[in-house]
């Protein structure tokens, strides 16, 4: 009886001869000589196109007799035909696949059929190597981002074809479309959200386009343009109206404060919350600057400190919470920061939807770019890769047009008058 390891090994070692056929011999006593495999006591029939007279064959050695120039050609190609068996168990067998008759069968026919690359594996090695890469050239929002990615793609396949996993090759441009339906319906997805999923699959998709596994892009046709949103943002009013406002609420006067710093910084939420008091630092002005990174992007980030927040940051340099945590502001979740400020705009009388982003668009527009900043500057702060971003961030096509246009009523109205004045002039010497 074998023991488990006995019947592995087994299961993977071929036995090779060779025989001829005594029912298929010719008129000059010859007889086509076969090669035989045998795995588990299954057999593999493979004829060798070599023939052998019938007297000069050896049914125990598996080859001719005679010492001939002849035979031994024959006998060498018959050790050739073993050998290729041989290599063959071999290559299945580091290659890790199982040996099995078909398996050789189709090495020795040319027919081996390639293993199916499936997406959601190769989903899955993507978004491992990512993990392995945090903090290195990835954020970790990043990788959750692309995990929640993941589970909507297995969600989908389970939902419209009842499978867990797909061919890479039957990709098609119906499976991206209905894939957007299935996210806007039962996801419930808005178009923006829907998109930006979309597009992290569509990366999956073009690394299977690259290593050459899947040989045409489903995506191509399909349109997948963001919409442009409204981004709410303070006007000068409505901030000072923030700044002026007294709070007997501690909570809400920590909320309201590390808001106002946002305003006029221009930090996200995850950034402001992850700022150390080593990130502020003495600029090339001899000013006090923020030198920090982006969590979305990886971004560097220097910002310089507008009077404003500077005051702010001395506001808490000695409070606990920040002492403690080496934090430079006491930010709450983002959840909490979010419900205070509702509280606050109710209090100012502020009828916008306010989120804790408002600071960062604000900052854009009311801060910087109403005061004249320009908007590569702008841009450089926000730690925006490119200006299309900063543009519609910060409402810019409203704010350069009005900007543009008011210079150039100044200058048509001092050509006006330079030829009211002229045509005056000529007017009295005649």
């Amino acid at each position: 009886m074998f023991n488990n390891q006995t019947k592995g090994y087994m299961s993977r070692t071929i036995s090779v001869t060779f025989f001829t056929r005594k029912d298929r011999v010719d008129a000059d006593g010859q007889s086509p000589i076969y090669m035989r495999i045998i795995l588990n006591e299954k057999r593999l029939t493979i004829a060798t196109k070599l023939i052998a007279k019938l007297k000069d064959w050896s049914d125990r050695t598996g080859k001719l007799k005679p010492n001939t120039e002849e035979t031994r050609k024959i006998n060498h190609m018959i050790d050739a035909f073993k050998m290729k068996a041989f290599d063959m168990q071999r290559e299945l067998m580091q290659e890790g696949k199982e040996v099995t008759l078909d398996a050789i069968k189709a090495k020795w026919y040319g027919t081996e059929v390639e293993k199916p690359r499936m997406i959601i594996e190769i989903f899955k090695e993507h978004n491992a190597q990512m993990k392995a890469l945090i903090g290195k050239e990835f954020a970790s929002r990043t990788f959750v981002r692309y995990e929640t990615s993941l589970k909507h793609t297995v969600d989908y396949m389970q939902w419209k074809y009842q499978v867990n996993d797909i061919d890479v090759k039957k990709l098609n441009y119906e499976f991206i479309s209905n894939y957007e339906f299935y996210l806007k319906s039962e996801r419930k997805c808005d178009h923006n959200t829907t998109v930006k999923y979309l597009s992290n699959f569509k990366k999956i998709v073009h690394i299977c386009i690259k290593n050459g596994w899947l040989t045409s892009d489903p995506f191509v046709g399909f349109k997948m343009t963001k919409r442009e949103i409204e981004r709410p943002f303070l006007v000068q009013e409505e901030l000072d109206s923030i700044i002026e406002k007294k709070f007997s609420i501690e909570r809400l006067k920590q909320v309201r404060d590390i808001f106002i710093f946002c305003c006029y910084t221009g930090l996200a939420y995850a950034d402001v919350q992850k700022l150390s008091r080593d990130e502020i630092t003495t600029g090339i002005d001899g000013e006090k600057w923020i030198w920090t990174s982006r969590q979305k992007t990886d971004t560097a980030t220097r910002i310089p400190l507008l009077p404003q927040a500077l005051e702010i940051i001395n506001r808490y340099k000695d409070e606990p919470s920040c002492l403690n945590k080496g934090r430079l502001l006491p930010v709450l979740s983002n959840q909490k920061m979010n419900g205070y400020l509702k509280e606050i705009a109710d209090a100012c009388g502020i009828t916008k939807k306010m989120t804790f982003h408002t600071a960062r668009h604000t900052f854009a527009t009311t801060v910087t770019l109403s005061n004249g900043v320009p908007i590569e500057t702008v841009s450089k702060m926000l730690g925006h890769r490119n200006l299309k971003t900063t543009q519609h961030y910060a409402k810019i096509l409203d704010i350069k047009v009005g900007a543009d246009m008011r210079v150039l009523r100044e200058r048509l109205g001092e050509k006006t008058n330079s030829i009211q004045s002229t045509s005056t002039n000529q007017s009295k010497a005649i």
